[in-house]
């Protein structure tokens, strides 16, 4: 169950990053391709935050939506304050200057423009993947 919500938060944290490169003008780069793989391990790492306690809070009896919805707003805390401290911290390398500076503003700008979407799009997202799946889960399985 979480692998499948939490899979589908990834490919917007993705596309927001190349996005955010076409934007900057910046070219797909092995540096680029270095802030994919940490906007992996911090998109995915949000979706878990809210789609384990999903699942917790519907072992405990809560219907599907109220599971999903109180999941999501407990969870909008950590998930925002972990995402814009990672936004802060390479912030530096969106506008570093000088020598070497290509690399650092290649990497800065993927990561910057992923962790963006993945915060406006995927804490939207991943609790509708959550009730879209587990729904589907609970009816081919026929238990809650």
């Amino acid at each position: 169950m979480i692998p499948f919500s939490v899979l589908m938060a990834v490919p917007i944290a993705l596309a927001g990053a190349v996005l955010m490169q076409m934007i900057a003008g910046q070219i797909n780069d092995i540096y680029m391709q270095i802030g994919m793989v940490l906007l992996i391990g911090m998109s995915a790492k949000n979706a878990i935050l809210i789609v384990e306690f999903a699942m917790e809070l519907r072992r405990d009896g809560k219907s599907i939506v109220d599971a999903a919805l109180t999941a999501a707003s407990l969870r909008f805390r950590a998930v925002l304050m972990t995402a814009f401290s990672f936004i802060l911290g390479v912030l530096p390398l969106v506008i570093a200057s000088g020598a070497g500076s290509a690399s650092r503003r290649s990497l800065g700008t993927a990561v910057f423009g992923g962790m963006l979407a993945s915060i406006v799009i995927a804490t939207v997202l991943v609790p509708v993947f959550y009730m879209l799946i587990q729904n589907l889960r609970e009816r081919v399985s026929g238990a809650k």
